[in-house]
C-alpha cells in the first residue's frame, strides 16, 4: 500500500503539480495564440484559471509518481492548429516548445529560491517548505524531461518531427499517432509490473545531473 507523506509534503506536492502541469499547458496555448492560431482562444484555453488545462489521469499519475519518485504525468492537451499560425513549421515548434520549457523555467525559480534558504536557514525552518523547494525543481524537471521524450502525444516526439524533411515528416507523425501512445504506456506499465524503471532509466541520468546543476545538492 502506498504510504502518504506528511500533510504539509503532501500540499506542497500538489501546490506544485497545480503550477507544474497548469503553466505547462498554458505556455502552449499562448505561444501558439501569439503565432495567430485562434484554436485555443475559441477553446478557452488562454487563461491563467489553470484548472482549465487540468487531464485527469495525468494529473493522478504525476502525483503517485511524484510520492514514489520523479513526477511523471501530463496536462489536457493543447489544441493547436499549425495551418492558422503565420510560420506553420517553426510557429508550432516555439508553441510545442513552451511547454517544457516553462516547466525548466520553473525548476530554476524553485532552485533559485532553494539557494537563498539554505544560505539562510530558512530550509531548516519548515518541513513545508523544505518539500515545496525540493518538489518544486524535482517535479518540474521531471515534467521537462519526461515531455521530451520522442513518442507520442508527447511533445518530443513533434520537436524531433521539425526537422524531418517532407515525406519523412509526415510519417514520423502518422507513426508516433498510431504506435506512439502504445509504446509509451508499454513502457510505464513494464516498469510498474518488474520493477524495473523503465522511464526512470531514460530520464533518471539528466534528471540527477540538472537536479546537482541547479541545486548544488545530490539525491
Amino acid at each position: 500500500m502506498l504510504e502518504l507523506p506528511p500533510i504539509p509534503v503532501l500540499l506542497a506536492i500538489l501546490i506544485v503539480i497545480f503550477f507544474g502541469i497548469g503553466l505547462h499547458e498554458y505556455a502552449h496555448c499562448k505561444m501558439a495564440d501569439l503565432a495567430g492560431d485562434p484554436t485555443p482562444r475559441i477553446y478557452g484555453r488562454v487563461t491563467l484559471n489553470l484548472t482549465k488545462h487540468f487531464e485527469p489521469l495525468g494529473t493522478l499519475m504525476i502525483l503517485l509518481t511524484s510520492l514514489t519518485g520523479v513526477g511523471i504525468g501530463w496536462g489536457k492537451p493543447a489544441p493547436m492548429n499549425p495551418n492558422n499560425m503565420r510560420n506553420p513549421r517553426w510557429d508550432a515548434f516555439a508553441a510545442t516548445a513552451a511547454g517544457p520549457l516553462s516547466n525548466l523555467v520553473q525548476a530554476t525559480f524553485f532552485a533559485v529560491l532553494l539557494r537563498v534558504a539554505t544560505t539562510t536557514g530558512a530550509f531548516a525552518s519548515s518541513l513545508f517548505l523544505q518539500a515545496l523547494l525540493v518538489y518544486g525543481v524535482a517535479i518540474n524537471l521531471g515534467l521537462f524531461l519526461f515531455n521530451l521524450i520522442p513518442l507520442g502525444p508527447l511533445d518530443g516526439h513533434w520537436l524531433l518531427g521539425t526537422f524531418f524533411p517532407e515525406p519523412a515528416r509526415q510519417r514520423w507523425y502518422w507513426w508516433n499517432q498510431r504506435y506512439g501512445s502504445g509504446l509509451l504506456l508499454a513502457l510505464i506499465v513494464i516498469g510498474q509490473l518488474s520493477r524495473i524503471p523503465t522511464i526512470g532509466l531514460i530520464i533518471g541520468p539528466p534528471h540527477r545531473a540538472l537536479f546537482h546543476l541547479l541545486t548544488g545538492m545530490y539525491y
